[in-house]
């Protein structure tokens, strides 16, 4: 059995993460906290992934990427970095996918405590980082949990966006999503079926661990 593309699934899913979550955490912190003149525009152009279809962002992704995007160009000029047809365009479009879904858990969560806790904190003399780290945090931390393993679990199943920027290279951007499919084009449904068996197992894991944390949560509230 070839795991390549389970490893590199768990590789890509891992670090576009690992990056969506804090990107995703500092600017839900900061948006959320702030009216400012355009606040709803800049929401919903972060929002906007949930709503666009796959190709849509891939293509998108491709021309600021590509060879001949002005991004492209500038990877591959100061670091001769290529992100098309590679793990790393496999990376940014499973980030770019999943990014709304951590904004939307993390901004909730920054709203849904007393922010008087931190101004108590402040005035006592805290500083803004000690206070993030010691208040907003812990106390956000349900709500961000939530967001980091539902970015996850649809960073793992990203494929529309994937297919569009890196491609089909086998042992190069062959995540499970694209394994399925090429799995099936050519005719090996045996090889496809045990590929959605691994993944359905690996999103319905995530989406337990989460239900059953959250309700021990809750009870544990409760009974407090």
């Amino acid at each position: 059995m070839n795991l390549e593309p389970l490893l590199l699934s768990l590789k890509v899913a891992g670090i576009a993460t690992f990056i969506v979550f804090i990107i995703g955490m500092i600017s839900a912190r900061i948006i959320s906290r702030k009216l400012f003149p355009g606040k709803s525009i800049l929401e919903s152009i972060l929002l906007l992934p949930l709503v666009l279809p796959p190709t849509v962002i891939g293509f998108g992704l491709l021309y600021l990427f590509g060879k001949n995007g002005w991004l492209g160009q500038w990877l591959m000029d100061w670091f001769s970095l290529q992100v098309v047809f590679s793990w790393i365009g496999a990376v940014i479009a499973s980030a770019v996918v999943s990014f709304p879904l951590m904004y939307q858990s993390a901004s909730a969560a920054f709203q849904n405590y007393d922010q008087n806790l931190e101004n108590a904190a402040l005035t006592m003399g805290a500083s803004k980082i000690k206070v993030f780290f010691t208040i907003s945090l812990p106390l956000a931390w349900p709500g961000l949990l939530a967001g980091l393993v539902m970015t996850f679990a649809r960073s793992l199943g990203e494929f529309g966006a994937t297919l569009m920027i890196a491609g089909y290279i086998p042992g190069e951007t062959d995540t499970i999503p694209l394994a399925i499919y090429f799995a099936v084009e050519s005719g090996r449904m045996e090889q496809a079926l045990m590929w959605v068996i691994v993944i359905l197992c690996l999103g319905f894991s995530a989406v337990l661990w989460l239900n059953t944390w959250s309700r021990r949560k809750i009870n544990f509230v409760r009974k407090a």
